[in-house]
């Protein structure tokens, strides 16, 4: 345990090392492939110093890279957030905010102070955007946002570390690890045969004297001969999911969103008449995530009967839109911010991939209105969609989820 625990101590020192050189704004250019910092740290003595195999200072220094750039991710991502809930911005400038956190020579270029070099079509799409906005100001409103979302990073905790196949050997039903003097390892027993040739992370439990060993596993993907029909699908706040066919999965899921959404909306109430009493948060933390998880468990649920049933080869989705402004009612705004949409489509994916199954996302524009039997615009009367021309009647639903497959196949 000890010979393994000063691996992890290195390995957090050279990820620490990392974070501290290259986790600001001027290491953004090294970022992307990495190989500049890679040679670099080569070059810093470090790993001299430590004596701590290349096996595992390359892969802390790759480590800390997938850190730093995670980082930079969730940064962009709070600083659009408090773009578009800025009510004083107006549309353009938003735009040409939103375009330089995209292009990421535009966004260094702003943080640095640097000239910006784009290619040609960049270059002019970005003075288009320039044309009509104070460009001084808006990119100081990026740098100051940024310095209020981007916080350091910090390996505290010398427990674990990644290791390479080549680091590693199974043998006497245990395996065998490197450590940090030449040509030696260490024998671990297991309490299971399994073997794997791949990259792995050995976490540390020193008080129990143990160890775990976790293995990223890979997900086979399965054919089915008989799964080819094509399927149109409509997501919705109450039913799940319908298909063109009017089949519904998800009868009860907006009794579990309205669960989860009052329940929220309860406890902000509760919570901001007892503010200056400080009650916590860990019990609302503790079960909302379990309200969440029951939530998901049912979507996964009904995903998996859907597909079983359906045998889709193809399934059409239409493309969720972005979500609308407020409208007059507290409880549908609060119920529509936190439907479970974008999950169930992330889902449905992995699923669909999982199964060999394609999934095309369609134009959805006017989907709802248009007749899937003749294709005139109609009404929707409730959950009822009635067709003036044809007078074809049917779930509103599950006409949208007609009109989904049919643009799917045309464009297909």
């Amino acid at each position: 345990m000890q010979k393994l625990q000063e691996i992890a101590a290195d390995y957090m020192q050279v990820k620490n090392q990392v974070y501290q050189r290259y986790g600001g704004i001027r290491s953004l250019s090294k970022l992307y492939p990495g190989y500049t910092i890679q040679n670099e740290m080569t070059k810093s003595g470090l790993r001299e110093t430590l004596e701590l195999p290349s096996v595992y200072f390359y892969l802390a220094v790759f480590d800390a890279l997938r850190d730093i750039k995670s980082r930079w991710s969730r940064t962009k991502a709070a600083v659009l957030k408090r773009i578009n809930d800025n009510e004083q911005m107006s549309e353009e400038e938003k735009h040409f905010v939103r375009y330089i956190l995209k292009v990421s020579n535009a966004f260094e270029s702003v943080l640095n102070h640097s000239p910006l070099k784009l290619p040609k079509e960049l270059q002019k799409q970005y003075d288009l955007l320039a044309s009509g906005v104070d460009v001084r100001k808006l990119c100081n409103y990026v740098r100051r946002q940024v310095r209020n979302c981007h916080g350091k990073l910090c390996a505290d905790t010398a427990d674990g570390f990644s290791i390479a196949e080549r680091a590693y050997r199974y043998a006497d039903h245990g395996i065998y690890i490197s450590v940090k003097e030449k040509r030696k390892r260490i024998f671990v027993p297991l309490t299971d045969h399994n073997v794997y040739t791949r990259q792995l992370y050995v976490r540390l439990y020193p008080e129990e004297k143990a160890l775990e060993i976790q293995v990223p596993v890979d997900i086979q993907v399965k054919r089915h001969e008989d799964y080819t029909a094509h399927v149109g699908v409509s997501l919705g706040m109450r039913m799940m999911l319908v298909t063109d066919a009017g089949r519904t999965y998800g009868e009860e899921f907006g009794a579990y969103q309205e669960q989860l959404s009052d329940w929220i909306q309860e406890q902000r109430s509760i919570y901001s008449k007892n503010k200056e009493a400080n009650p916590g948060r860990k019990k609302y933390q503790a079960k909302k995530h379990r309200l969440e998880e029951q939530l998901h468990s049912y979507i996964n649920q009904e995903l998996n009967r859907f597909l079983r049933t359906e045998k889709p080869g193809v399934v059409y989705m239409p493309k969720l839109p972005k979500p609308g402004g407020a409208g007059p009612v507290k409880r549908i705004n609060h119920l529509a911010g936190t439907w479970q949409r974008g999950y169930i489509k992330n889902r449905l994916e992995l699923k669909c991939r999982e199964q060999s199954i394609r999934i095309v996302e369609v134009f959805a524009k006017g989907i709802s209105r248009e007749c899937s039997r003749c294709g005139a615009e109609g009404q929707c009367q409730g959950e009822l969609f009635i067709c003036s021309a044809c007078g074809y009647r049917t779930d509103r639903k599950a006409n949208a989820a007609g009109n989904t497959r049919k643009r799917g196949e045309n464009r297909s």
